[in-house]
């Protein structure tokens, strides 16, 4: 005989799917409150403003999905099976639109909140004395490359462009200026100094990456992207390529040395002696 089914149903599963969906709730909060896995500390003034900005933006948006799963987990406990016929409700269309101009004002609000940090890396130009970089991506690695001892860069040739020779940067080996301009695998720069860097890019999109910086910023071939900042602590960051840019996209990285001006005023002048002495 077939056995009838039950017209009381049963509120287990409905409870257990509570109780699990609250859980993540708790550990998701847990583990955020307690910046278990968090950014490293920021080493640019505008980038304590992006992290302010993230900051007023993660509790916001924290609000709202705990909220939002609180509910869920409620409405799922409140009309749990127990042998009832399923209804059909139509939506509220007043709240429909009050949740949403909600949503919309706290998107326009952030974006125009965040605008002053995105501007100045990005647009108002960098502070007097600002040292100049150009930043240059290609399949697989970055290049960096300063000005001479008069604070000019030296023209570029596209056709000279040869890693193999010791010139990925294609420098006109008849223009004096470019004799004495310095490529280095690695970005050093001094602290407390505004910092302009030029980005460029050979082949592909690359992408700009320092995390204790808080910029990331994509370099584009056939345009020149200037961002500026000031770093305010000394120590050694990784540079990454944050676009994927090829099979070799792993092993685009390098290191962004950040030392006293004293210190960087040496380095700078032992690349221009060896660039004199032919080394």
């Amino acid at each position: 005989m077939l056995s009838r089914k039950s017209s009381t149903g049963s509120a287990a599963p409905a409870v257990l799917f509570v109780i699990v969906l609250l859980l993540l709730v708790g550990s998701t909060l847990y583990f955020h409150i307690a910046k278990t896995w968090w950014f490293p500390p920021s080493i640019t003034p505008v980038g304590n403003q992006i992290d302010q900005q993230f900051f007023i933006t993660f509790v916001l948006t924290g609000i709202v999905f705990v909220l939002a799963q609180v509910a869920l987990a409620w409405m799922i406990f409140r009309y749990r099976d127990h042998g009832q016929k399923a209804k059909f409700v139509r939506g509220n269309h007043a709240l429909e639109v009050i949740w949403t101009t909600i949503t919309l004002v706290i998107f326009v609000g952030l974006g125009i909140m965040a605008a002053r940090a995105w501007g100045e890396v990005h647009f108002g130009g960098p502070a007097p004395g600002a040292l100049e970089v150009e930043v240059t991506g290609v399949q697989f690695q970055w290049n960096f490359r300063y000005p001479g001892p008069d604070g000019k860069f030296g023209r570029i040739v596209t056709k000279d462009i040869d890693a193999s020779v010791g010139n990925p940067l294609g420098l006109d080996p008849n223009d004096p200026e470019a004799k004495l301009n310095p490529v280095s695998p690695d970005l050093y720069l001094p602290v407390n100094r505004p910092i302009e860097l030029m980005l460029r890019s050979q082949d592909v999109i690359h992408s700009f990456f320092v995390r204790e910086l808080r910029i990331k910023q994509d370099a584009v071939p056939g345009l020149v992207i200037p961002i500026h900042f000031e770093i305010d602590k000394t120590g050694d960051y990784e540079i990454t390529c944050n676009q994927l840019c090829g099979l070799g996209h792993y092993h685009m990285h390098a290191m962004l040395h950040v030392m006293s001006q004293a210190d960087f005023d040496q380095w700078e002048k032992k690349q221009w002696a060896s660039l004199e002495s032919g080394q």
